[in-house]
């Protein structure tokens, strides 16, 4: 089914919203009664380059509307101080707020009132046994602006909410078109069938449902009304030290026009209905998000699948799971949707059950993309993340070395090149690759550059892009997903692109190390080309668009580690995949360029571990926990960051395995070691160019030959023809990329939000900040 969206301000009656960033707000006199929205999320200046905090508090950036804050102190009378749990204040979505009030000197003639647009809303809060403090779930907020307004003791406070649809957008600009319903084949229901509310936006009815787990290790829904004692086959876990009926509540809907659901162990025959007062026996506190991989294919869907929720690793541990369709990539292949989408389905389990004491994020392969981006780019979503099948991000290190393997690939299979006779170690060495078969996969992968190869099925082909017959259609690549970040050109409206590879030598090492002869380096470099929009070959090289450059560096869809992902704890529990003679795009060394981002941006690693070829998912878990509780624990003056590594378990240290045994080392690209000499690691044809560790140069700056870069001594024929090649000059790897540059800030827009917008493609609209 196919919805094409309409305008809409319709809100559903139960909302959904993000983590857990507190807005913190001192209450003043009435009359001199306190300031506006404040935010639980960080904004790093631009000239701070870096910085990290974020939900919750942690490092670096700034809360600019905080009138408690440095500089401007509340009253020394104030009675008390209100927030916001779900959401930042400017970022509430649906039409309810989980918010929360501290009062520092209770009296007996208080007098709490609270108000919304003058609703009195005082019943909605209620003691929470855990922290002391007033919890209150607001509903009917309406779209746009809210007022919020609490007293106590003679001392009032305002508080602006901005509410957004629970269909979104919020801060990922535009929604895409055409977009594909998947909810009638949705495959997490148990045989259950998701309502249509039929909006236009893939929208689902609410419904809650309960399963037990057998003995044999099935799940059976029941109806918690039809039963008054659990069957005698049900199995029970232990939590906490005390015993609890596997019984689990799943909640399934839809989010930003993606299917959600969310798992809690509940006691349902003897347990009060969860909420953010009254939680249930069986939940730990730890919120895991789990994120699915892939990416071609994946946009103008909603999706109708992800891993199921119901899974004893989850719940023997007591955790809280919660994802979304639009969290898989293979369904969603861009970031900037996918963290909003975490907001907005973080925001509506806090809404259900209250704030977590730690929310990890997991995943492997375009999981790890959205661990770390989300982490980065928005900070306080994750605590902690355990990923697997790694990569830095989408954007640099996949992108970068697909579209090298196809214009390499072009350049092998080009008849003109097979009187060089190439040999596999000569394309080992040009490609950095341990298996020549990384060539012509990855060449393949590179169709997510293609406008033309992967669409959902239910994309009419009368919509899709054509050249000839639909120039105006809709264009299949992950560019064209993510134009609200890099903008259109101006002739045809094809999304900007953030990929270049002017000035690059391929095969530069190979031809320095003895690997690769002068001639086929140079006819090499004069035939490899480059891809044009529509990823066609061309003569010339690929030259990335100034605006998308900047702009992908500037929003982290390449991947800073400045921003939350300094303060983040990670395990990455590394496989090994160089071996594989057809190809695998998940090769070892994406781990070491994550890390080496890292270790550039903080001078450390001490939040990143690595486990490789061993470990499990199962043990990291239990150790990230683990660590999350140490730093939670962590009452000192310590920032977040110097809170995670002081409080890494002594026993979480690099290692690898291999026939059953362990190996603890600290885990390297190259070099001695048994890990190393167990699992060897190939790099990428931009690092087998001279390119960094990191990989994280889109276009690089470039500098005139010289020929002291050379091992070998060229003829003056030989130099004319490599100077031909490179008119403008090579690559010089010492220096920034060409538009690389910090981080703008944290919880960055792109719209409809005006708060930190970073850049409007409805107006083409630049922030002023930059």
């Amino acid at each position: 089914m196919i919805r094409t969206q309409k305008k809409s301000t319709r809100l559903r009656p139960t909302p959904v919203r993000i983590g857990t960033l507190l807005a913190v707000l001192a209450l003043t006199a009435c009359g001199g009664g306190g300031g506006g929205g404040g935010g639980g999320f960080s904004f790093i200046p631009p000239a701070a380059g870096g910085g990290g905090g974020g939900a919750g508090g942690g490092g670096g950036g700034t809360t600019p509307t905080d009138p408690s804050g440095p500089g401007n102190p509340p009253p020394v009378d104030a009675t008390l101080r209100i927030g916001v749990l779900s959401s930042s204040p400017q970022l509430v979505t649906g039409d309810d707020a989980l918010v929360e009030l501290e009062l520092l000197r209770e009296k007996a003639d208080g007098g709490l009132a609270v108000s919304v647009d003058g609703r009195d809303v005082t019943a909605a809060f209620s003691r929470d046994p855990a922290s002391g403090r007033l919890v209150g779930k607001l509903t009917g907020l309406k779209l746009g602006s809210n007022e919020l307004v609490a007293s106590y003791g003679g001392y009032s406070a305002k508080l602006q909410l901005t509410a957004y649809p629970i269909t979104g957008p919020v801060i990922s600009g535009p929604h895409e078109e055409p977009f594909v319903c998947g909810y009638a084949t949705f495959t997490r229901m148990g045989g259950q069938v998701l309502k249509p509310l039929d909006d236009g936006k893939c929208s689902v009815e609410t419904r809650v449902d309960y399963y037990y787990r057998t003995t044999a290790g099935s799940n059976v829904r029941f109806v918690p009304e039809s039963i008054t004692a659990y069957p005698a086959n049900m199995a029970w876990l232990t939590i906490n030290g005390k015993q609890v009926p596997y019984v689990v509540r799943l909640e399934s809907g839809t989010i930003n026009r993606g299917l959600y659901q969310s798992a809690i162990l509940h006691d349902v025959l003897n347990e009060p209905a969860p909420s953010p007062t009254s939680r249930p026996a069986g939940w730990n506190g730890t919120l895991l998000y789990p994120l699915g991989g892939g990416c071609q294919g994946g946009w103008f869907q909603q999706g109708n699948d992800f891993a199921t929720l119901i899974n004893p690793t989850y719940q023997s541990r007591g955790f809280a799971v919660t994802t979304s369709t639009l969290n898989v990539f293979g369904t969603n292949c861009n970031d900037q949707l996918s963290s909003e989408t975490i907001a907005m389905v973080k925001e509506r389990f806090i809404e259900n059950f209250g704030v977590p004491a730690h929310t990890v994020g997991t995943g492997g392969s375009g999981g790890s993309y959205q661990s770390h981006q989300t982490s980065d780019n928005y900070p306080g979503l994750f605590d902690g993340v355990v990923v697997s099948q790694v990569f830095a991000d989408v954007t640099s290190s996949t992108i970068f070395k697909l579209h090298d393997s196809r214009v390499l690939n072009n350049y092998f299979n080009d008849p003109a090149t097979a009187a060089l006779a190439y040999t596999t170690a000569e394309k080992q060495a040009i490609s950095g690759y341990l298996q020549i078969g990384n060539i012509p996969n990855m060449s393949n992968s590179a169709g997510r550059l293609d406008p033309t190869v992967s669409f959902p099925a239910g994309v009419p082909a009368e919509q899709r892009y054509n050249a000839l017959t639909n120039p105006t259609g809709a264009r299949a690549t992950v560019f064209d997903h993510t134009v609200n970040v890099y903008g259109k050109t101006e002739a045809e409206g094809f999304a900007l692109r953030p990929i270049d590879n002017v000035g690059i030598q391929y095969g530069l090492n190979a031809l320095n190390e003895g690997k690769l002869g002068i001639e086929k380096f140079l006819d090499l470099n004069e035939r490899v080309g480059g891809v044009d929009r529509d990823m066609k070959r061309t003569a010339a090289r690929t030259v990335g668009d100034t605006d998308a450059l900047r702009r992908a560096y500037q929003s982290g869809r390449i991947v800073n580690g400045a921003g939350g992902l300094a303060s983040t704890a990670i395990i990455d529990l590394r496989d090994y995949n160089d071996g594989a003679t057809g190809g695998d795009i998940h090769t070892k060394i994406h781990s070491f360029s994550m890390r080496e981002r890292l270790r550039r941006a903080n001078g450390n690693i001490d939040n990143h571990v690595m486990w490789t070829m061993g470990g499990g998912s199962a043990a990291a878990f239990d150790e990230m926990v683990k660590w999350l509780s140490a730093v939670k624990a962590d009452t000192s003056e310590r920032t977040k960051a110097q809170k995670i590594a002081a409080n890494r378990p002594a026993d979480l240290q690099d290692a690898c395995w291999n026939a059953g045994l362990k190996y603890t080392e600290e885990q390297t690209a190259f070099g001695a070691g048994a890990c190393n000499t167990f699992y060897p690691a190939g790099t990428t044809p931009r690092m087998a160019a001279g390119g960094p560790l990191t990989d994280d140069i889109a276009k690089c700056q470039l500098k005139p030959l010289n020929p002291s870069d050379y091992s070998v001594s060229f003829n003056p024929t030989q130099w004319a023809r490599l100077s031909a090649a490179f008119p403008e000059g090579v690559c010089d790897w010492t220096k920034p990329g060409v538009g690389q540059q910090p981080l703008a800030g944290t919880w960055l827009s792109f719209g409809p939000s005006p708060v930190n917008l970073l850049f409007d493609i409805t107006k083409k609209l630049v922030s002023s900040f930059l």
